[in-house]
């Protein structure tokens, strides 16, 4: 079972070229908007404006194939255990029932296959944002572009630091399976479930122990060269906003008002009910 490597691509996009600060705040203002409505207009506007970012950035499938695999399968059980526990809560909350199959307790009605579809739709518009913030952002310019507004360097070089960690993690998670199966340990679809899970598992010490000992070695190494001592510090990659990059947080900022607009003018709720209109 071979994880791919999620870290940084160095293309030049129009996505590549923003600043890492512009892509955090419209990653912020994007998923806040996500965050506070379920209504699914705005949430399909930003499905559909992170899945462009994605082909403009020329994210492929294969780069995040296992990604959305992971993903297909947490949305698939969130959609059958929410439904399990709160089988009747969307006709709670929409105030109507109309039932497309009746068994009890688990009708299936239009009001609970509506809430569990929007809110399928919430988690899935997350995750491309995510992508593509992870997947066209350089961790030492997005931490110049956060010191150059003001946020403290050690903090900007925390977040760089926790960026490049991703694809370091992966590798060595490819490694030690690499080995695990090369004394025989069996990790692909060939296992049981069961067994693959417990053997993927396993992986989980050794993977703590060398993430643990990177960490003590970069701690040691910065200590060496004396970082923190001085109150400021030169970046080697930083890159000024440009127009495209106020231009995009505008258009995030807007897309975040017409949702709190939705919320509070029109819907009068967080929840936007069809079956009244």
């Amino acid at each position: 079972m071979k994880l791919k490597v999620f870290s940084y691509s160095q293309l030049n996009t129009f996505v590549h070229r923003l600043s890492g600060f512009s892509k955090l705040v419209c990653f912020l203002l994007l998923t806040t908007a996500i965050m506070f409505t379920y209504d699914y207009r705005p949430i399909l506007l930003i499905l559909a404006v992170s899945l462009i970012m994605m082909k403009i950035a020329r994210i492929r499938y294969s780069q995040v194939k296992t990604m959305w695999m992971y993903v297909t399968i947490f949305l698939t059980f969130n959609f059958i255990l929410t439904y399990l526990f709160a089988p009747g809560y969307g006709t709670e909350i929409y105030g109507t029932r109309h039932v497309l199959v009746d068994w009890g307790r688990y009708s299936i009605t239009q009001e609970e296959l509506y809430y569990l579809v929007v809110k399928t739709l919430k988690y899935l518009s997350v995750i491309p944002l995510g992508m593509v913030f992870i997947l066209t952002t350089d961790p030492s310019e997005f931490a110049s572009s956060m010191n150059g507004v003001g946020v403290p360097y050690k903090v900007c070089t925390s977040l760089s630091l926790t960026l490049r960690y991703f694809p370091d993690i992966a590798r060595d998670y490819n490694t030690i399976s690499l080995a695990q199966q090369a004394r025989g340990v069996e990790m692909s679809g060939k296992a049981p479930v069961k067994e693959r899970f417990k053997n993927v598992s396993a992986i989980l010490v050794p993977l703590i122990m060398s993430t643990m000992d990177r960490i003590d070695l970069i701690a040691n190494a910065m200590d060496l060269r004396g970082y923190g001592k001085s109150k400021k510090r030169t970046w080697y990659a930083r890159r000024p906003l440009t127009h495209s990059d106020y231009a995009c947080m505008i258009v995030c900022a807007l897309i975040l008002a017409g949702t709190i607009y939705l919320r509070v003018a029109v819907n009068h709720s967080m929840f936007y009910n069809p079956f009244v209109h």
